[in-house]
């Protein structure tokens, strides 16, 4: 257990890192921070023990084996099937510099089949324990398949209930699923963009945004692991915006609307 707490080095903690800093969030967001912080730890057991299986069996057992990449490998499986349509925003450095949004589901199986390869080509060489990071993907994939059954099934019997019985309708409160901040409204020459924390997203499909003239309000609407309502007030100057386009990442959305 505790190995998934060392590292070899600045660069070996800093890759784990930002790979956790990506994936992390919207797992934890779904899991909860106690849940999140118990699988998180079940994953890297997992992998740990896979990878110590292999290495006393074919050789290597006495080297020592540290990381998180493990546990990680674990968050990356969950991901994949909780946020299948979720696109990845990566950076692409060969003879140039680019960045482009990759979908999960092509990112994180061509990652997993690279560890395969590699466990069978270099299995020993390199210091990279690939059988663990394998071991924590499969753990982790069967957690988000279980975690996502069991989502089925409560939803299943919630929506039963509802039919039999006959309960008083409310709004929900938004402070208790939405935002932490307050939304910020940047107007521009010819535009105007609003910054809001959105929870429960897994991407920019899951929010529509409208504009309402009788109110003055932008209307934005979540739907996703959390289904809620925002309004936010548009300075005075907003006649009949238009909604171009919305940027989500990392739980911040970026709408922005034309003058």
């Amino acid at each position: 257990m505790t190995s998934m707490f060392m590292h070899g080095g600045i660069a070996h903690i800093l890759g784990n890192m930002i790979f956790l800093y990506v994936f992390g969030d919207n797992i934890e967001d779904r899991f909860g921070h106690l849940k999140y912080l118990l699988i998180y730890v079940l994953w890297g057991v997992s992998a740990a023990f896979v990878h110590s299986i292999y290495a006393v069996n074919v050789g290597g057992g006495e080297v020592p084996a540290i990381g998180a990449s493990g546990a990680i490998s674990g968050v990356l499986g969950a991901y994949l099937v909780m946020f299948p349509k979720a696109k990845i925003f990566t950076v692409i450095m060969a003879f140039f510099i680019t960045t482009v949004r990759i979908p999960a589901l092509a990112f994180i199986p061509f990652w997993f089949i690279l560890q395969i390869i590699f466990a069978y080509i270099v299995p020993q060489s390199g210091g990279v324990a690939y059988l663990a990071h394998i071991g924590g993907f499969i753990t982790g994939m069967g957690t988000g398949y279980v975690w996502r059954l069991l989502s089925q099934r409560s939803r299943f019997k919630l929506q039963s209930l509802k039919k039999n019985v006959v309960t008083r309708k409310e709004r929900p409160r938004l402070e208790d699923v939405v935002a932490r901040t307050e939304p910020e409204v940047i107007e521009g020459p010819n535009f105007y963009e609003v910054i809001a924390e959105v929870r429960g997203a897994s991407d920019a499909s899951d929010i529509h945004a409208s504009y309402e003239f009788e109110t003055g309000t932008l209307r934005i609407n979540v739907s996703g692991s959390l289904n809620y309502e925002m309004q936010v007030k548009l300075p005075e100057t907003a006649v009949n915006p238009k909604v171009e386009y919305i940027h989500y990442l990392n739980g911040i959305a970026r709408i922005r609307l034309s003058k």
